[in-house]
């Protein structure tokens, strides 16, 4: 790096009231990109029964027992990832405005037939246009501008329908959080994507008069429009006599990675400037650790349905918490018998028992052959972790990570989530084992970041460093490699006790681009 570089880093360590990335951590980043990142190893996928864990429906009631009992003690809370913007979700749309110019229907079917698919993506779209719950709202601003959007429809002409869906003239959709995007509407009354999560939240993170408590991960650019959607909403609960305790965060500058050239030098702007870019969801596990939860339920933003599909929802909700409840409470006593010396031989092997069979650790064979302090510190090394259980659907071809049994580089088996970009497909082996695997990551975790002593653990103490991502990105028209750090629910938690549960496909319902909720889990129904 050259002394202008220096400088910059120098010049930029305490920005906007936080400290920025310091050297140290600028000369680690690029030893990860000169070193590159290994794939991970896997072992076998989770099944049910090997993995997964099989719930009988007959411990349902002493499962939401305890789950009820945690919840009259104030203990749970929601935690959303929702800094991303919907641009995703409008990706189509913006492509074929951008290529077309003038977007005629004859030329969307000319497209369609020929195969594109972005031209059936726009087709699917308008044809179906007042099914979505922010149709009126989009009808009410085009009429403002003297716009009839009937009009349109029927000349087969689509500009004006596209621009106003996803520009600033518009609704702007394509520029704003996805939580802003009106998800759903109930008898002339609609939710966008963050209302759905505060009515999730008084659902299963409050009882009588305790404020239901739900953290939302945000981009500060984006405050005081999420405030104009949640204030009122909050005030309607209010009203009701249902307090709601929102809070956010931003992700943290100081997580930030460099971005590097293909030589990996690092890579500068048109004006000499070092260029970082956030670090992708994995750099949220300090905001996690941050907001001095509990027990945490964690969520994606667009993983939402309407109310009448909710049932099943909370009811899992209640299974999954119950049963880390559960788990966690074994795990407690164990270590305080430990910290008071009132343990024996048979103990440590019924300890060592559940640990293997219930949490799915795996000790290797020098286990059986230190002192009896070195097998409780080695027993209490293993269980004094964070914990978290993680439902698992079926897997029916969604994009995304799945629950597999992985080797370590020390050659240690554990569960974890591992994501396609993190395995070497190109090994015959590795790539058998992924295609056989049966279950989906849908991010339906219950998490426990307090010890037995009520502390928080320390989360980034938790994480696989060496499960981050390298990706080409690009700026000003130049390819550039960034660095993310390791999933929140990836290399994130890598050395948590982990639990996966099967649950059920309908508790699963991401909106990854428009047309998803077009879906009939996202529909009003009958």
């Amino acid at each position: 790096m050259t002394p202008q570089d220096l400088e910059q880093l120098k010049e930029d360590y305490v920005k906007d009231g936080q400290i920025n990335v310091p050297l140290e951590k600028v000369q680690e980043q690029l030893e990860i990109f000169t070193k590159g990142i290994p794939h991970i190893k896997l072992v076998r996928p989770c099944t049910k029964g090997d993995g997964i864990t099989n719930i009988s429906t007959e411990i349902y009631d002493d499962l939401t027992y305890e789950f009820e009992e945690a919840l009259e003690n104030n203990r749970l809370m929601k935690f959303v990832p929702a800094s991303g913007a919907a641009s995703r979700m409008f990706h189509k749309l913006q492509s074929v405005l951008a290529k077309m110019g003038d977007v005629y229907r004859d030329k969307l079917e000319e497209g369609a037939t020929a195969g594109d698919e972005e031209c059936k993506a726009v087709l699917e779209f308008i044809d179906n246009i007042d099914k979505f719950a922010f149709y009126p709202e989009l009808v009410g601003i085009m009429s403002d501008k003297g716009l009839d959007i009937n009009s349109f429809l029927d000349k087969g002409y689509y500009n004006e329908i596209l621009n106003y869906t996803l520009n600033p003239e518009g609704l702007d959709y394509a520029n704003q959080p996805k939580g802003c995007i009106i998800f759903h509407s109930y008898h002339g009354k609609t939710r966008t994507a963050f209302e759905e999560h505060l009515e999730e939240a008084v659902n299963y993170t409050r009882i009588g008069d305790s404020p239901a408590k739900v953290h939302f991960t945000i981009s500060p650019e984006y405050s005081e429009l999420i405030n104009t959607i949640m204030r009122p909403a909050i005030k309607r609960y209010e009203l009701r006599g249902i307090k709601i305790d929102v809070s956010y965060s931003h992700q943290k500058s100081s997580t930030d990675t460099i971005a590097v050239d293909h030589d990996n030098k690092p890579f500068k702007d048109d004006d000499g400037h070092l260029i970082f870019r956030p670090a992708g969801h994995g750099a949220l596990i300090e905001n996690l650790y941050e907001v001095n939860g509990d027990i945490v339920f964690i969520k994606n933003i667009d993983n939402v349905v309407p109310e009448r599909l909710r049932g099943t929802t909370y009811l899992y909700k209640r299974i999954l918490a119950g049963y880390l409840l559960r788990m966690q409470s074994k795990i407690f006593t164990y270590l305080r018998a430990i910290d008071a010396g009132q343990i024996s031989l048979p103990t440590i092997n019924s300890i060592k028992e559940f640990a293997q069979s219930e949490l799915s650790i795996q000790f290797d064979e020098s286990f059986e052959k230190p002192s009896l302090d070195e097998k409780l510190r080695i027993l209490k090394e293993k269980l004094n972790r964070p914990i978290r259980v993680c439902g698992m659907v079926k897997n029916e071809g969604h994009p995304g990570g799945g629950p597999f049994w992985v080797e370590a580089q020390d050659g240690t088996v554990s569960l974890q989530i591992v994501e396609k970009t993190q395995i070497d497909v190109n090994n015959d082996e590795q790539r058998k084992i992924l295609e056989a695997s049966t279950h989906f990551n849908p991010v339906d975790l219950v998490c426990g970041i307090r010890n037995y002593k009520g502390n928080r653990f320390y989360l980034p103490d938790y994480r696989n460093l060496d499960s981050g991502l390298i990706t080409i990105k690009s700026k000003d028209g130049r390819e550039l490699k960034a660095l993310e750090l390791p999933g929140l629910w990836n290399g994130g938690m890598a050395n948590w006790i982990t639990i996966f549960i099967e649950v059920p496909k309908i508790t699963f319902t991401p909106v990854k681009e428009i047309n998803d909720l077009l879906k009939e889990e996202h529909q009003p129904g009958v």
